[in-house]
């Protein structure tokens, strides 16, 4: 979630939606019984993808992307791409129509079943296209083995008409009438309510929903024509990010995945690895490694490597660690940024790429070269060897490969260094081709590499 630039104006958009209703025209009648309509949608291919996990997942928009309606196209154009560079999935952003129509990033959920086909809430089209062109792009994804992540919105709604609230003794914007006809919510549905005033936490003041009501879990994921099936089975998604899952209790994930299955991860804002750790075993699904996240801000912004030697999540358990350098609330610019990514993409837990990185601030080529790297290098667990304000030096044990040794330089000059590796007698080089070097490891494994200023350099088995 975003520190949503468009609360202010939500708000003054949801008083402006809510004076009257507009006057507007659906492109499709919803059915009478509120039963959703199985569509060629459902022809979305899902043999081939790879495996999701192994490789590295591509966070595939950024805030405030072009408007226009065209970004899903945009998208289409890059999947194969992406596909070949080693990129195993990719992230969307919230899909669905939402308050702020066509100026929204989807933050704003208002109709989780408009994929950008009703004309309401000032558009047909949302932010990133229609639903045609989403299936086409999903479609485009899954024939070249791209698994596609949904953002999932379930913590708040916005753009629900004003009603007499018994519950808070006022009005309220949460009487919700999608044009698609699933999902109408009321009062009831929403903080504060019969069951309770309050769950975890709130988010910018937008209706809060209840997951404590029998209603609201059947349409977010129980029923068979629920949000999570709707998303899995008709419109092709694979795995799901779940936004500011700090606002409400982790058994609501866990009972989604355990519901629809699929790839989840949880963007748990916090730096604390104690919390983020409790957070995944209680959910039971993996979270974005923010520790991690803020470790290598302070290494790499604040010129001191040792901050690569405090714990992270990934430190603490790899395989419920998403690891990132960027994404779309914290896109800004870090002094060598590239170093962070030498850092993730050679470490474990599962790495996550920021598209404007890759696509418009950063060395594509370099970026390409560590990920593959990551995916034919990277496996075993990971030992540090040399940790000091300037130089880090680990290696990775090797898991059904050979392993690796990452040296990353954040000083002036070139550095040198002794260090054991996992290899006897063995000649080595550097993957990155930033040295030319090709040594001998000794018998006793040990090894003298180096690497650039301002850079890193990368060892294998040649």
């Amino acid at each position: 979630m975003k520190n949503l630039k468009f609360i202010g104006l939500a708000m003054v958009m949801s008083m402006l939606f809510n004076c009257e209703k507009e006057d507007i025209t659906t492109l499709e009648e919803p059915s009478q019984n509120n039963q959703i309509k199985e569509t060629s949608d459902t022809s979305v291919q899902r043999a081939g993808l790879k495996p999701i996990g192994q490789g590295v997942m591509m966070q595939a928009f950024y805030w405030d992307v072009p408007g226009g309606g065209n970004w899903w196209n945009t998208l289409n154009g890059k999947v194969a791409d992406w596909s070949n560079a080693g990129i195993d999935a990719i992230w969307l952003p919230p899909v669905s129509k939402a308050q702020n129509g066509p100026f929204s990033m989807g933050y704003d959920p208002f109709d989780y079943f408009d994929f950008g086909e009703y004309n309401q809430m000032g558009s047909t089209e949302t932010r990133f296209g229609s639903r045609t062109e989403l299936t086409r792009m999903i479609n485009t994804a899954h024939q070249n083995g791209l698994s596609v992540i949904a953002d999932i919105v379930i913590n708040h709604n916005s753009g629900g008409d004003s009603e007499s609230n018994v519950y808070t003794g006022g009005n309220t914007y949460t009487d919700f009438n999608p044009m698609s006809g699933n999902f109408y919510r009321s009062s009831g549905d929403f903080h504060a309510n019969n069951i309770h005033s309050n769950d975890s936490g709130i988010f910018g003041g937008f209706p809060d929903l209840c997951h404590h009501q029998n209603y609201v879990q059947d349409w977010l994921w129980k029923n068979p024509n629920s949000v999570a099936k709707y998303y899995r089975d008709v419109i092709g998604f694979d795995g799901w990010r779940f936004d500011y899952v700090k606002g409400f209790e982790p058994w609501v994930v866990k009972d989604w995945k355990n519901e629809v299955g699929g790839f989840s991860v949880g963007e748990y804002w916090d730096s604390n690895v104690s919390t983020l750790d409790w957070w995944t075993g209680a959910a039971e699904v993996s979270a974005f490694d923010f520790a991690c996240y803020y470790k290598m801000k302070d290494a790499f912004m604040g010129n001191n490597l040792n901050a690569l030697n405090d714990n992270m999540l990934w430190k603490q358990n790899a395989s419920k660690a998403v690891t990132f350098v960027a994404n779309h609330d914290t896109d800004e610019i870090i002094n060598n940024k590239i170093l962070a990514y030498a850092y993730i993409l050679t470490h474990e837990g599962y790495p996550t790429i920021f598209y404007r990185d890759y696509e418009e601030w950063l060395n594509k080529e370099r970026l390409n070269n560590l990920i593959w790297i990551h995916n034919n290098l990277a496996g075993g667990t990971t030992s540090i060897l040399h940790v000091d304000t300037d130089e880090y030096v680990a290696k990775r044990n090797g898991s059904g490969g050979p392993g690796l040794v990452v040296y990353i330089n954040n000083s002036n000059t070139w550095q040198e260094r002794w260090v054991e590796t996992n290899w006897s007698n063995t000649v080595i080089k550097d993957y990155t081709g930033h040295s030319g070097w090709e040594p001998t490891t000794q018998s006793g494994k040990w090894v003298k590499i180096q690497a650039p200023p301002k850079s890193y350099s990368v060892w294998s088995v040649k």
